[in-house]
């Protein structure tokens, strides 16, 4: 291992390792967090059973994952040389002859290996989800999963039956102060009461439930006769479930294709204009997220050095709004080149080629150059702004100092 690895490779691959994986556990929790009260109110809203809100966030995660890896990745080779540059380190290691080249090494294999799991995730596993939420979010809506009975609001069960109750026990199995009302097919209105109630499953029928009704009163209602009340101390009330059409077929989106799928319907002669520029958009979109994360190194590089004397982190605010700009810049890329207006290959990889080509120059500035800094003109602004925003809350502290001492 000592052959393959010596030991300035261990320890690089040491300081970015850690990093790395906390920062990506920490930008998908907040992506996730981000979508969880969305997903609970709409959950709630609809009615469904609280446990598709997992499944919901789960479908989800390769989409984030796709962001947070590269994020990860660049503040994880960030901070590592930031560490190794403030502590004096890297002057070393560059005095013994070590290149910027060599110690980039081990960031690269890492690299390498995240492209590849990135690779897996965008063009197979982040499709296959993203079809599994919509599929999750079709049930939810029609009520396949189960949908909740909500206290104090009217529900409308299948076409004829509208149900409302005061409250409810045992996960909404126990009904409590229980109002429904039923029109018949012969055009009667039955109007029921009871004060308790619960849900049992139909024997013969499975989509059918019986909704046992305890201690209650029946108002049947008939076109021209006078209504007719009944009192019961128990009685069981079919329910036709509603049917639920059975949801799509995976590929109904562009979003929802493989690798396979979008190259078979954007490089297709007989696919329509509209469908083939999306799926084109699509599939340089993906590939140039991937490619993207070979210039993190690079960009973290570029961006850990502070200048000499200074403990600055000025670069680590900028690297994330870079890839983070530069993502959105993709997107609507995408967007613009799925109309059709420009063409998908263009939108896509002339922004990557700017982006490539400002973090070369970042790097070579930090490598190749003497004292030379990627942001050294922001780092001189940021310093004086510094300054100037220190001599002003002095000023404020002294002001309030002087103004609690007592008068003499």
């Amino acid at each position: 291992m000592s052959r393959f690895f010596p030991a300035i490779d261990r320890y690089i691959a040491r300081l970015v390792i850690m990093p790395t994986l906390a920062v990506f556990a920490l930008a998908t929790s907040l992506l996730v967090l981000d979508q969880l009260q969305r997903l609970l109110n709409f959950v709630a809203v609809q009615g469904g059973p609280p446990g598709v809100v997992i499944k919901m966030l789960a479908a989800l995660m390769p989409e984030y994952t796709s962001l947070s890896i590269p994020l990860g990745l660049l503040l994880g080779i960030l901070l590592a040389f930031r560490k190794l540059a403030t502590s004096s380190e890297l002057d070393v290691m560059r005095a013994v002859g070590w290149s910027y080249g060599r110690l980039l090494r081990v960031p690269y294999i890492i690299t390498a290996l995240l492209m590849a799991a990135n690779l897996m995730i965008v063009f197979y596993v982040q499709p296959v989800a993203r079809y599994w939420y919509e599929e999750l979010d079709y049930d939810l809506k029609s009520g396949a999963l189960g949908a909740a009975i909500r206290v104090g609001e009217f529900n409308t069960i299948a076409d004829r039956v509208a149900l409302k109750i005061d409250g409810s026990e045992d996960r909404g199995r126990e009904l409590n102060g229980i109002f429904a009302r039923i029109s018949t097919e012969d055009g009667q209105t039955l109007s029921i009461s009871a004060r308790r109630g619960t849900f049992l499953a139909s024997r013969d029928n499975p989509d059918t439930i019986i909704l046992r009704l305890l201690d209650g009163t029946i108002v049947q209602d008939g076109s021209g006769s006078s209504p007719r009340v009944f009192t019961f101390a128990r009685n069981d009330l079919p329910i036709d479930l509603p049917q639920v059409e059975e949801f799509r077929k995976r590929g109904g989106k562009e979003a929802e294709y493989i690798l396979p799928e979008l190259l078979r319907v954007g490089w297709n002669s007989s696919t329509p204009d509209a469908e083939r520029d999306a799926s084109q958009a699509a599939f340089n979109f993906r590939l140039v997220e991937v490619v993207m994360m070979a210039l993190m190194p690079l960009l973290a590089v570029a961006l850990a050095i502070p200048p000499k004397r200074s403990s600055s982190a000025l670069g680590v605010f900028v690297s994330v709004v870079m890839v983070v700009s530069y993502h959105k810049v993709n997107e609507y890329a995408q967007d613009v080149a799925s109309l059709g207006r420009v063409d998908p290959f263009l939108a896509l990889w002339v922004p990557f080629l700017i982006f490539a080509a400002l973090i070369a120059w970042m790097y070579w500035r930090v490598a190749h150059v003497p004292g030379g800094q990627a942001i050294g003109a922001l780092e001189s602004w940021f310093a004086k702004l510094s300054k100037q925003l220190g001599k002003l809350f002095g000023r404020r502290r002294r002001s309030r100092a002087m103004q609690a001492m007592p008068a003499e």
